[in-house]
């Protein structure tokens, strides 16, 4: 028997579209996760002078920068190529165990039900917050960002409960809707973060390390985020539609495309992949630019972020819901795509605050167009019963570029100096705005245009 077309046949979507109470909490539940985690954005460049300067020159962090210095003429000459590799690395521990785990979450979903998984994974990442603000060393930092990438599989699963409760029609205005939650996390959570990095905890309560108070502006977004799941967040996975996924965990990322033969999947997969390998790298690397160009502290950070995210809140928000069902969701995509090439390019190039700017527009842009459009096409693609596997699979490609994207960014940066990797990122968007192009038609009702 053909497998239902994604959305088909669950009772929890209408014609007219996606339920609004369902998406409502799911936005809410993403919002408050992105929030929470991009506090710590704005505060990059200066955890690492911290944790530098409480260490002194013994400690392992120490070690590791002198070995960094060594390797690069740049990192001797100016602090912030060390800290943008540092800076790199760290992002890449917390993507790694994302792209580890959320096949695992987005699975155990399929089986037992989104709101049991998206309760577990806000707790464990609350409790990393818990532990970042108590962080009095570099190790029990680092400990902390394992824990909170092994935990952060909720985004996947929210995804995949914003599915089910839509339909393939409206399935890219859903997909917009949780794009919009990004883009608004984004703007809060930086700005919560610049504001608290201004209270110095540790000079009044024991045991705190400089940065405990975003690391509790954090983990009070996580338990706000809790009680609003537990007691608002309806069930979308019906008992009827569990446990018939037949996805299974794997550390292989070469398996996760072989295994996608839903037709579209693995080409959509390989799009996001090279997409966000170019912008994971960008992103990790913007404050270290904006630090070494225009001597940016973390207060002006947040206005990048506040800034790029408005950009992209009002694109998804808007303009996707728009355009998705005049232009079509592949369209959609390449236009995305294609604005983003210039902004990486004048970002790289900029020596003023205004091509900066610039650069931040077009890259906002472009990002809220592809990131919805591409996570719909993989749901479109995608059978009803095997959302959250699929979802988690995607999820998890995602973290995984995520993962290599800082990385070889930020080698770039502390190597090459900080245009490199920009215009490394704008080559590379050339093959998933072409592979765009190979895509299938995705799924419609029928009647549909």
């Amino acid at each position: 028997m053909a497998a239902p077309l994604v959305g088909s046949g669950s009772g929890h979507e209408s014609a007219s579209g996606p339920r609004r109470s369902g998406l409502g909490a799911i936005f809410l539940t993403l919002f408050l996760d992105l929030a929470g985690f991009s506090i710590i954005f704005p505060l990059s460049p200066a955890l690492l002078e911290y944790y530098l300067g409480r260490e002194g020159d013994g400690g392992l962090l120490a070690g590791f920068i002198a070995l960094v210095r060594s390797a690069s003429p740049l990192a001797s000459e100016n602090p912030v190529f060390t800290a943008a590799l540092f800076g790199g690395l760290l992002g890449s521990i917390y993507s790694l165990l994302q792209f580890l785990l959320s096949p695992f979450w987005g699975s155990l979903s399929d089986r037992v039900g989104r709101k049991p998984v998206l309760l577990a994974s806000v707790v464990g990442i609350a409790v990393s917050y818990l532990l970042w603000a108590f962080s009095g060393n570099f190790i029990v930092f680092i400990v902390s960002r394992f824990l909170g990438g092994a935990m952060g599989g909720n985004i996947s699963v929210a995804t995949a409960a914003a599915a089910d409760v839509s339909t393939p029609q409206t399935r890219a205005r859903a997909m917009g809707i949780v794009g919009m939650a990004f883009g608004l996390g984004f703007i809060l959570g930086p700005a919560i973060g610049g504001v608290a990095s201004h209270f110095d905890l540790s000079e009044k309560i024991p045991g705190l390390n400089r940065f405990s108070a975003p690391a509790f502006a954090a983990f009070a977004l996580a338990l706000l985020n809790l009680l609003w799941v537990a007691s608002r967040f309806d069930e979308t996975l019906p008992p009827e539609r569990r446990g018939r996924s037949e996805e299974r965990r794997t550390i292989n990322p070469v398996r996760f495309f072989q295994r996608l033969d839903f037709a579209g999947v693995r080409a959509a997969n390989f799009i996001y992949f090279f997409y966000l390998l170019a912008f994971g790298g960008m992103e990790f690397t913007l404050t270290f630019l904006a630090r070494e160009r225009f001597a940016y502290e973390p207060v002006d950070n947040v206005w990048i972020f506040c800034f790029t995210g408005l950009v992209m809140a009002f694109v998804q928000g808007g303009l996707v819901r728009r355009l998705a069902p005049r232009w079509g969701e592949r369209r959609v995509a390449m236009v995305g795509l294609v604005a983003v090439i210039p902004g990486f390019v004048l970002l790289g190039a900029a020596e003023s605050q205004w091509t900066f700017y610039a650069g931040l527009f077009f890259m906002g842009l472009g990002a809220g167009l592809v990131q919805p459009a591409i996570t719909a096409l993989v749901s479109l693609y995608t059978p009803a019963d095997r959302q959250g596997g699929i979802m988690g699979i995607f999820r998890s490609l995602g973290s995984f570029s995520r993962a290599i994207g800082p990385l070889l960014a930020t080698v770039l940066f502390w190597r090459y100096g900080s245009s490199a990797s920009y215009y490394l990122g704008a080559a590379i968007l050339v093959l998933p705005a072409a592979l765009v192009l190979r895509l299938p038609p995705p799924h419609r009702r029928d009647g549909e245009g």
